[in-house]
């Protein structure tokens, strides 16, 4: 994975220590039941070996961004647009926040991996029925492309990273070292990566880069079945909890959703354009773009907890409270199976322009010849 200088280098706030430790609680569980196991988790299994790809091919690291238009959006999705201090920003100071919004949202998208790389791990030893054991496997993998993908992008492309948000990071350390096997699956692969995966699903959309976009795009089909995962694993089991399990659940879920609401503010970007922490809440309240983006970003998740049976009074009064209720009629499988429609679309469009290239460069090369032949008559 090519870099060209040290992350610490890059990072816009020191970052101490270099590594974090994480308590973690919990039993490791061996299972020495090798039967067949659950068909569709088998099937996820096997898709998942089948879908497993290389970063450095699959995508076009030679084309060119900008990296203070990364994704070419509007600046109206920068929550200052049309503020007074917007208004006092220079055009070299518009470009740079835009690099620095830029790089916040793909710095938390790198660490948001890098905990989906270490909470699949930990669903491999902790979770007691070989399928699912087997199926994490390759999430982990999985993970550690994205790692690597976002990695790379910020070094190369844009030459700036941020360090994790505390929201984020607050939900990983719960996620991580709650000792009861199926928390990692209802932190990880319900809240942080539907998050994600309606983050990356907005920015795929609305981007008009092409670098980007096939990042996006091809990150996307790996995640629609993570979730997909997290939903057949938890459904069942939480058929079987008792009416106290249940609340416990749900009290994480809305406590998650509360930090993964305040994260997506990304207080750390305008702290470091000199306006104070106390107004940004209210400029992210204010913003038409934001609200609409923190509309779109919960589209995953609230289908997700009410598919897995999470849905009692409480959280729908908190969906409703956030502005999010209306995702609950969302058809999920229709969502995941267009994230990996359009990866395999993008990829035969991507064929076909190779092959287009291949001819016309075969055509031209047929006519030169004949030139070369005519002039040497």
């Amino acid at each position: 994975m090519p870099t060209s200088k040290s992350t610490h280098d890059l990072y816009t706030t020191p970052v101490e220590p270099s590594i974090r430790t994480v308590p973690m609680s919990g039993d490791t569980r061996f299972t020495w039941e090798y039967d067949d196991g659950r068909d569709t988790l088998l099937a996820l299994y096997q898709k998942g070996k089948d879908r497993q790809w290389d970063a450095a091919t699959r995508i076009d690291w030679d084309l060119e961004v900008d990296p203070h238009n990364v994704l070419g959006v509007p600046d109206q999705s920068l929550a200052i647009y049309g503020t007074p201090y917007w208004d006092r920003m220079s055009d070299t100071d518009r470009a740079e926040l835009r690099r620095h919004a830029a790089s916040w949202q793909f710095s938390q998208f790198m660490h948001g991996e890098q905990g989906a790389m270490l909470t699949a791990a930990r669903i491999v030893e902790a979770v007691p029925d070989l399928d699912s054991k087997f199926y994490s496997a390759t999430q982990t993998m999985d993970e550690a492309r994205h790692v690597e993908i976002f990695s790379r992008f910020l070094h190369e492309k844009i030459g700036l990273v941020y360090p994790i948000n505390t929201n984020l990071e607050g939900l990983l350390h719960e996620t991580l070292g709650d000792s009861r096997w199926d928390m990692p699956y209802l932190g990880m692969q319900v809240l942080i990566e539907g998050l994600a995966l309606a983050a990356f699903g907005v920015m795929r959309d609305v981007t008009t880069m092409p670098l980007p976009k096939q990042i996006l795009t091809y990150v996307m089909q790996d995640e629609a079945r993570h979730v997909a995962f997290g939903r057949l694993a938890l459904r069942d089991y939480y058929k079987e909890l008792s009416a106290p399990e249940m609340k416990e659940r749900e009290e994480f879920v809305i406590q998650g959703c509360h930090l993964m609401r305040d994260r997506i503010r990304s207080k750390e970007i305008w702290t470091n354009f000199g306006i104070p922490a106390a107004e940004v809440e209210e400029l992210v309240n204010n913003s038409p773009y934001m609200r609409m983006f923190q509309a779109l970003l919960f589209s995953r998740i609230v289908p997700c907890v009410k598919d897995i049976g999470l849905w009692s009074p409480r959280i729908r009064e908190t969906f409703e409270e956030m502005g999010v209720l209306d995702a609950s009629r969302a058809d999920l499988d229709a969502l995941m199976r267009g994230d990996e429609e359009l990866a395999d679309r993008l990829d035969a469009e991507r064929l076909d322009a190779q092959r287009f290239a291949a001819e016309e460069a075969a055509r031209k090369a047929e006519v030169d010849a004949v030139i070369e032949a005519e002039a040497a008559r």
